[in-house]
Formats: C-alpha cells, structure tokens, sequence
C-alpha cells in the first residue's frame, strides 16, 4: 500500500497566450517604453488563489505617482503605487491586470496575463511502517524520499496536457538534477536532509513547445524514528488502538506482543527487531510470546531495538508484571 503526502500546490505562468513569461506594454507620453517593472508574486500561484502585483522603476519616482490596477477593462484599484492581490480564477485560466502608472502629466501602461497551473508535489518516504497502516511514515534520518510531481496543465480553452508529455525540472537545494529531469520524468528519489536540517525540493513542468508552465516547492525534514509495542489478541488481533508503556501485566498462559517500527529507513528491506529480557538477547522478529511458568508474583523487563539499513535505531521498554513462585522463568521466546 501506498501513501502520499500532498503538499505545495503552487503555479503561474506570465503570458500573452499562447506566449509564455510575454508581457503586452505599451507607453503613451514618454519616449521609455518601459519605464517601470510589474513582478508577481508568488511565482506560483494557485488557482482560485491570489497573486499580488508590485512595482519597482529605476527612472520614475513612484511614491509620487498615482497607480490604477484594472482586471479585464474593469478599475479595482486607484491610489497611491502599493502591493495589490488580485483574485484568479480556475486552472489554466487567463487574468488581464492592466497596471497605468500616471505622473508628471504623463501615462504609462503595462499588462499582464497570469494563468495558473496546478502541480502538486507528493511524497512517499522510503521508510517503515505496520502493514494496512491508515497513516503515513515520516521522512527517515540517513534514507530516503520519493518525490512525486503531479501537474494539472489546462490551456485557455480548459484542455488538459497529459503530464507524460511535459517536461520536469527538477531542483534541490537549489541545485538542479539534470539526470532525473525531462520529458515524463515525473518521479525524483533524493536523500534525507541531516538530522535538524531541511532540504528544498522544486519542480518545474512545462509543455514541450513551452507555452505552458507550473511549478511547486517543498521543504523536508527528517524525522525520529520510533517503536510501539501492541498486544497481538488470539481472537482481535493486533491492537493498535493501545500501546503499551510503563508497566504491563501478564494474565493467562501467554501474552504475545507486536513491535510496529515506524519510520526507520527502509531502502535496503525491511528494519531488524531485537527484544531483550532483563538485558538478554531474547528473540527477534517483531512478534515475541512471553509465557510465565511457576506460581507466585515477580517483575521483570522487556526491551527492544529496532534498527535499519544504517546507525539509526528505535527503543522501546515495559515493566512485566507477572504472578509465579519464585525462581520462574520465561521460555518458549
């Protein structure tokens, strides 16, 4: 079973369709062309989200202009130059801010065209976790991640670009692999950030004439991986909706115990369990059955360590309780 983590739904493009990055300026009092500079931000914004416009001018004195932000033909905005969001639409879909900066008796006039794409980024860490699992496994120290890119491309018509025909750019730590880019290279495998560190990973899909574009951004962070002991029931099974901790007490014949390893890395099989009785080597594999022989009560303890493919490992500890004579013990381990 697979799980996936969606996160970082980001996308944009600038473009006089079908031109991408293309701004339509025109400039009417001035023999400048282009007097000032729209940016947009976020790079990617997300449809029915926000973009925000701002300006910056090397030659104009903008705190002494007037600003007029229209969306197709329609003034939202009239006032003093700031930032101003301006809403969008579904994906693929086409905004038309026109942006009039007016000073000194002279107008100038820029228009953009913002598009938003969908590209959502999936992770799926290469880690441990109990079968049928309802979660998902955090990202393991000294392991790995898959990093999966799902874009969403529409054109202005609604169209969608299947994604096996776009081209992924792929970036870490601002870095970029160029041997799990390209055409349908949807798919990127990176290696856990150190421990306490983060590690940035950003995807770029674009169409092969392109002319059209999305983006999306994440930023992992390697977790510790951890151990829960469960009772495994004869009849109910495993039960995960209690683990054990502190003091457990053994009634009956034989308890058996499961040890689910959460998150240790599991890139070359999966992680080893060792249990330990009062500091001896016991038994491995994830199941142990403790069975107490003689009469009257006594404690004694349990432990384990989960380790994987690496330095990395997970404890965990109970107190038995337990009713016997004394000089019992345990076997059947």
């Amino acid at each position: 079973m697979r799980f996936r983590l969606l996160v970082g739904l980001f996308s944009i493009i600038f473009a006089l369709p079908p031109v991408v990055f293309a701004q339509s300026i025109s400039s009417l009092g001035s023999a400048d062309s282009s007097p000032f500079t729209v940016s947009i931000t976020p790079q990617y914004p997300t449809p029915y989200g926000q973009a925000t416009i701002s300006l910056v001018s090397t030659t104009l004195e903008l705190t002494n202009a007037i600003m007029a932000v229209s969306l197709g033909g329609k003034e939202i905005y009239r006032g003093a130059v700031q930032r101003i969001s301006i809403p969008l639409g579904k994906t693929g879909s086409v905004t038309t801010a026109k942006v009039t900066i007016s000073i000194g008796g002279l107008q100038y006039n820029q228009t953009v065209y913002i598009q938003p794409q969908d590209v959502t980024l999936a992770v799926e860490p290469v880690s441990s976790a109990p079968p049928l699992y309802p979660g998902m496994p955090l990202v393991p120290i000294d392991g790995g991640v898959r990093v999966v890119a799902m874009a969403n491309l529409k054109d202005a018509r609604g169209k969608t670009i299947d994604p096996a025909n776009l081209a992924y750019t792929w970036t870490v730590d601002n870095a970029q692999i160029l041997n799990s880019s390209g055409i349908g290279r949807q798919t990127l495998m990176v290696a856990s950030p150190l421990e306490f560190r983060a590690r940035s990973v950003s995807v770029i899909a674009t169409t092969q004439d392109g002319s059209l574009v999305g983006g999306a951004s994440l930023s992992l962070l390697a977790q510790e991986p951890s151990v829960r002991i469960y009772q495994n029931d004869p009849l109910l099974g495993i039960r995960f909706d209690h683990a054990l901790s502190g003091e457990y007490a053994i009634s009956g014949a034989e308890k058996t115990l499961y040890a689910a390893v959460f998150s240790l890395p599991t890139t070359s099989g999966a992680p080893s369990v060792q249990w330990f009785l009062n500091g001896f080597p016991a038994q491995t594999g994830n199941l142990i059955t403790l069975r107490p022989t003689g009469k009257g009560q006594g404690t004694a303890s349990l432990s384990l360590v989960a380790s994987g493919n690496s330095s990395v490992t997970a404890t965990a500890n109970l107190s038995l309780l337990f009713g016997s004579a004394p000089g019992f013990n345990f076997f059947g381990l």
